[in-house]
């Protein structure tokens, strides 16, 4: 997927009473529909990327961005709005966590157990000797790791079976990153994010063809768009789940 960890604004223009500040990513000219199409796109970190065909100029590059920048500028304020809502999690019983797109509340108490945290009832209940926030969030980081590493690794079989180009199901690596949800290497390895168990599996999935989708299509033309449509239609609804929820499944 984009890296978008060292990217920054190159350009800004003025909307209303709001500067946008964008990067602009230029690309090879493509013809989409008989037409050359600019993408606008909001990262989760607010983020606004505007990506044109190479012989695009500056001020066709704003003039695109101003034909959306109604579509972006509420993507920024629900932004700022979720930022707003985000308080330092103190990991103590009532608060609620999230688990393959569900709201579970923490239930902690003390109490040695070979198996310290456990999904009972519909809480998410830690039992450990000495309970405060720094060996719950302990505990609940290994927890979390662990139903990724069982559950991509089905996800990523299964989904890797009924893609043409995918032979065998590629290696797996879980990586924490602070603004890819995941990422594949020249080899063929893919890597997920572990806060990415937090989100339902169809997000899971979208995760997994777009990067499975790199091993054949390597930019984000054109043709790739069309591999990924392909693979799941509604990725674009997918997509604006995952974006949407990206604050709150990223603060724990």
């Amino acid at each position: 997927m984009t890296d978008i960890q060292s990217l920054q604004p190159t350009h800004s223009m003025q909307y209303g009473g709001r500067r946008l500040a964008f990067f602009w990513r230029q690309r090879g000219n493509q013809i989409a529909n008989g037409r050359r199409k600019a993408r606008i796109h909001v990262h989760p970190n607010g983020l606004v990327e505007v990506e044109t065909p190479a012989d695009t100029t500056l001020a066709e590059a704003k003039q695109a961005l101003l034909k959306r920048a109604q579509w972006v500028s509420r993507h920024l304020r629900d932004i700022e709005a979720r930022r707003a809502e985000i308080l330092e999690r103190d990991y103590v019983s009532g608060e609620t966590v999230f688990y393959l797109g569900r709201r579970y509340a923490l239930k902690i108490k003390q109490s040695d157990e070979p198996q310290p945290v456990k999904l009972l009832r519909g809480k998410l209940c830690i039992s450990l000797a000495t309970p405060n926030q720094k060996t719950v969030k302990a505990a609940l980081h290994t927890w979390y790791n662990h139903r990724a590493k069982l559950v991509f690794s089905r996800r990523l079989e299964a989904v890797s079976e009924r893609l043409p180009w995918i032979k065998q199901t590629p290696a797996l690596t879980i990586r924490t990153m602070k603004t890819q949800w995941g990422s594949c290497s020249p080899s063929g390895r893919v890597a997920l994010n572990p806060h990415l168990i937090k989100t339902p599996t169809r997000c899971i999935d979208y995760v997994i063809i777009h990067e499975l989708c790199h091993l054949k299509e390597h930019n984000h033309g054109p043709k790739f768009y069309q591999l990924l449509t392909r693979a799941m239609p509604d990725w674009e609804k997918v997509k604006m789940t995952l974006d949407g929820m990206s604050e709150l499944y990223l603060n724990a």
